[in-house]
């Protein structure tokens, strides 16, 4: 059968990657992909990102699976043009999609339901967001409400650094950022200590899958300093998802969700990812909600799913996915993020990349910000590469993948060299 992935960053290179080894797929397209995607036999770049192209395209072709990567598309309304015209697509609805494309529908769905998270106000009015900030004081956590591709959360250790995080969001807006309706607008939501965890499941509208745990690395540098990204690597397994942890990450958060969306009149399906907080006592927390995979998280959760990922996907679309079990390899998989000069804020473009390694069983070069030109992989986006590793340990798979991540050079190229350090 025929699989098309939508989206062109590192996920869906890692989706494709992982599709193109399912028994019974005998072709996986990926629109758009990346120089990545492009230079990998057994995948097919497709240059088409409108919905409805892509729709019409997906007829022609006679496609039996769509999977959506991004967010974009999903809260543009991809899976709701496919499915009106019958085709099987893995990803929430445009409605349901306001989990992740709105923090503001996400937290007051949360208040609704009962689902553990932070305390929090939202604001379009700049001097009330100020007000609030002044009376509740530092630490304090500023969220632009909107897509703004990992980078629209500003963790202020000071007041001043949540009064400008404020400011750059409703009145500078320099993040594009635009709630649905039209305007900027920003949750303001108290600081919680603990350790985070990616918690990451498939859902069918009923039935709710849990993927291996990971662990994302959001700041740039080495000991998470520096700004908040998109995410400079990640790991799985997560340590800090014990037994205990995962249980009430499903009673707690993915249960009442499912639940609740049911409830709501918009069932949930695709993926869902609870972004959660775990305390020292083992409470869980919901920090944020994205509908789909994360992003480096994929790369190494992909690396040790064995099950046939097509046909769990397919299983899901026909809301049978409490028939469905999954195999893991028992080894950890680990991906570090080489980024471009001047990520996260100002991304240099253009530069050539060299050193790129031939993919081994255990060691893949996934590609995000990649583009061809002239014949050579250069810089087209922010976060550029993830090498991830499969090994016996997180030191030997942190190992591993440092070694290729040394024998790649693009000018200004950044990583932190740390990825996996709380499971060491």
């Amino acid at each position: 059968m025929k699989v098309l992935v939508i989206g062109g960053g590192g996920r869906e290179h890692a989706l494709a990657w992982r599709l193109k080894q399912s028994e019974g797929v005998s072709q996986v397209f990926v629109a758009p992909g990346n120089a990545g995607t492009a230079r990998d036999a057994q995948l097919v770049n497709l240059p088409i990102t409108d919905k409805v192209a892509l729709r019409e395209w997906a007829q022609r072709e006679g496609v039996a699976l769509t999977v959506v990567g991004p967010e974009a598309p999903l809260a543009a309304g991809v899976v709701d043009e496919f499915r009106a015209h019958g085709l099987a697509i893995f990803g929430p609805t445009q409605a349901a999609a306001q989990l992740e494309s709105s923090k503001a529908f996400s937290k007051a769905f949360m208040k609704r339901h009962g689902i553990p998270t932070a305390e929090y106000e939202t604001f379009t009015d700049p001097q009330q967001a100020h007000a609030y900030v002044d009376a509740k004081g530092a630490p304090i956590v500023v969220k632009a409400d909107g897509l703004a591709a990992g980078k629209g959360v500003v963790v202020a250790l000071t007041l001043a650094e949540a009064h400008e995080a404020i400011d750059f969001m409703l009145l500078d807006n320099k993040l594009g950022v635009a709630h649905n309706e039209g305007g900027a607008r920003v949750v303001i939501e108290e600081f919680l200590e603990g350790e985070e965890a990616s918690f990451i499941v498939l859902c069918d509208g009923e039935h709710a899958l849990a993927l291996a745990t990971s662990q994302d690395h959001k700041r740039l540098l080495d000991a998470d300093q520096g700004p908040n990204t998109g995410g400079m690597g990640a790991y799985s397994p997560a340590p800090v998802v014990t037994p205990a942890v995962h249980q009430r990450a499903m009673e707690e958060v993915i249960l009442p969700t499912m639940r609740g969306m049911k409830a709501d009149g918009i069932p949930y399906t695709g993926f869902l990812y609870a972004g959660l907080m775990i305390t020292r006592d083992g409470a869980v927390k919901t920090l944020e909600f994205n509908c789909r995979m994360g992003d480096p998280e994929t790369q190494p959760i992909m690396m040790r799913l064995r099950s046939n990922f097509a046909q769990v996907l397919l299983a899901a679309t026909r809301g049978e996915l409490d028939r469905v079990q999954l195999d893991w390899d028992p080894r950890v998989a680990l991906g570090v993020v080489m980024a471009a000069h001047g990520y996260p804020l100002t991304p240099r473009k253009g530069d050539a990349i060299t050193g790129l390694p031939a993919d081994e069983a255990d060691r893949v070069v996934f590609h995000a910000g990649t583009a061809e030109q002239d014949g050579s992989v250069v810089v087209s986006g922010g976060r550029v590469l993830c090498v991830t590793a499969l090994a016996d340990s997180v030191a030997q798979a942190q190992r591993r993948a440092y070694e290729v991540v040394d024998a790649i050079h693009f000018d200004g190229q950044q990583c932190r060299r740390d990825i996996g350090y709380r499971a060491l």
